[in-house]
C-alpha cells in the first residue's frame, strides 16, 4: 500500500467505524444506578446536596435553605486508550490486526462510566460524600442525631427470617430516613446492586415466590437486581433508591469518549519512529449523590 494522506484517511475512517460500532453495541450498567451530570468546566460543586429544599406550607416569610459549610467538589479527570500503528503495516498491507484493537478501544471507552461507578461502589465504606462522612456510615448527622446507612449483615434468602434481617432491615431503615425537619424523605428502595457471588441470592429475593425454607418471599417484585463483576467484595451488597431525580452515584461528563487519531505523515513521531496512533479520549469523573439513597452492608457480620 502506498502511504499518503488519502490512504491513511481511508484506513483510519474504517477503524473509526469499527470503534463506533463496538462502542454502540457494548452494554453498560451505570445508567441503572447513577445520574448523568454534564460538566461545563474543570470541576462541579455539589454543596447543594447537603441541604436540598423540600416544599413546606408557606406561612409568613419563606424559609431559606443555606448551603452546608462542607464543600463537595468533583474534579474531571482525563482518560485515554492509545494504540500505535507501525508504518510498515501500511506498506505490507498488514492492517487486519488493528480492527480488533479498535473494537476493544470502543468497548473500553463505552465501559468507562461503569468502571468509574463500580470504583465508587467499592469505596462507599471508605470515601467521603457531601456531608463529610463516608458514603455508607453509621453516623450521618440529621437534626443533631446520628443516622446509619451501613450494615454488616450478610444478604440471605435461606430463610424468611434471614431475608427480613438482611434485605428487609435495609429497606425498613431507608424508608424511615427523614430530613432535618423531621419529615420522611419517602425513600423507595428499588435496586439491589451485588457482586457475582451474591447474584443468585439476589435473584431469589427479587423474583421467587418462596424462599429456600419454603416460606413466602415478601420482597418478590420489589427490587431489580444489578450485578457487576467489578465489585471487589464477595460479601458486600447495596440497596439503592434510583427513582428520584438525584441518585446515589454521579457520573460527571465534561467530554464524552471519542475516537481520536494522529495520521499526519509528517508528524515527528512518524518521522522518528514510523508510528501512527489512534484510540479514545474522554474527560469525566464520578462521585456520590445523596447518601440516604443507598444502604450498604459489608456482609461480613461485624
Amino acid at each position: 500500500m502506498i502511504v499518503n494522506s488519502a490512504t491513511l484517511a481511508a484506513v483510519f475512517t474504517n477503524l473509526k467505524t469499527t470503534f463506533n460500532k463496538a462502542f454502540e453495541a457494548t452494554p453498560t450498567f451505570w445508567e441503572k444506578v447513577a445520574m448523568l451530570v454534564p460538566s461545563g468546566g474543570s470541576q462541579n460543586d455539589y454543596k447543594w446536596l447537603s441541604n436540598f429544599p423540600k416544599m413546606r406550607r408557606w406561612i409568613g416569610d419563606k424559609a431559606i435553605k443555606s448551603l452546608a459549610a462542607f464543600g463537595y467538589t468533583i474534579v474531571n479527570d482525563d482518560w485515554e486508550a492509545t494504540i500505535e500503528v507501525d508504518r510498515n503495516d501500511f506498506t505490507d498491507d498488514n492492517l487486519g490486526i488493528y480492527a480488533p484493537q479498535a473494537q476493544m478501544a470502543g468497548f473500553s471507552a463505552k465501559q468507562l462510566p461503569d468502571e468509574i461507578i463500580a470504583d465508587l461502589a467499592n469505596g462507599v465504606f471508605a470515601n467521603l460524600c457531601h456531608d463529610g462522612q463516608y458514603m455508607c456510615d453509621t453516623d450521618h448527622v440529621v437534626a443533631g442525631a446520628s443516622v446509619s446507612n451501613k450494615g454488616v449483615v450478610a444478604l440471605s434468602a435461606a430463610t424468611q427470617a434471614l431475608a427480613i434481617a438482611s434485605l428487609g432491615a435495609a429497606r425498613t431503615a431507608m424508608k424511615k430516613f427523614k430530613d432535618d425537619e423531621g419529615r420522611p424523605l419517602n425513600i423507595t428502595p428499588d435496586v439491589l446492586l451485588v457482586p457475582p457471588a451474591l447474584e443468585d441470592i439476589a435473584n431469589i429475593l427479587a423474583n421467587n415466590e418462596k424462599l429456600d425454607d419454603g416460606k413466602p418471599n415478601p420482597y418478590k417484585g420489589t427490587i431489580t437486581v444489578v450485578c457487576d463483576a467489578r465489585l471487589t467484595s464477595d460479601t458486600a451488597w447495596f440497596l439503592l433508591d434510583t427513582s428520584k431525580p438525584v441518585r446515589p452515584f454521579i457520573y460527571q461528563e465534561r467530554e464524552k469518549p471519542v475516537f481520536v487519531q494522529q495520521i499526519d505523515p509528517q508528524a515527528d513521531d512518524v518521522f522518528m519512529r514510523k508510528k501512527f496512533k489512534f484510540g479514545a479520549e474522554a474527560r469525566c469523573a464520578g462521585g456520590y449523590g445523596f447518601w440516604p439513597l443507598i444502604w450498604g452492608s459489608t456482609g461480613a457480620g461485624s
